[in-house]
């Protein structure tokens, strides 16, 4: 079977979506990469770096230094699949990030967004 084309999509390319859907909600960058960050355990600069080495998406999350082991309690729908359902682990990791953005740019607050409240 092959990789859906989001896994070889660079990083650096999707990037800029995430942030200008954000920001068209009021939401800034920063916000952005704190849930990168977050999700990820990349540092600033690690997400600077993998932004210029264009990354893809799969590589961008093999490579993550820790995924955050509360990110199974991001739960919902994000392009018509449910981010707990999905079976491919990389698909999985993607979409959580995706839900994360999603849930920025609808005003949830960034404590919420986090897990942390």
């Amino acid at each position: 079977m092959a990789k859906h084309k989001i896994y070889t999509m660079s990083f650096a390319n999707v990037y800029p979506h995430y942030v200008k859907k954000a920001e068209r909600k009021g939401r800034t960058k920063s916000e952005v990469d704190e849930i990168i960050r977050w999700l990820t355990g990349y540092t600033q600069e690690e997400i600077d770096e993998q932004l210029e080495k264009e990354t893809n998406f799969e590589t961008f999350i093999a490579d993550a230094p820790e995924m955050n082991t509360s990110r199974h309690l991001i739960k919902g729908v994000i392009y018509g699949m449910r981010v707990e359902e999905i079976d491919e682990p990389t698909m999985q990791e993607i979409r959580y990030l995706d839900k994360l953005i999603d849930e920025l740019a609808k005003g949830k607050a960034i404590e919420k967004i986090l897990r942390q409240a």
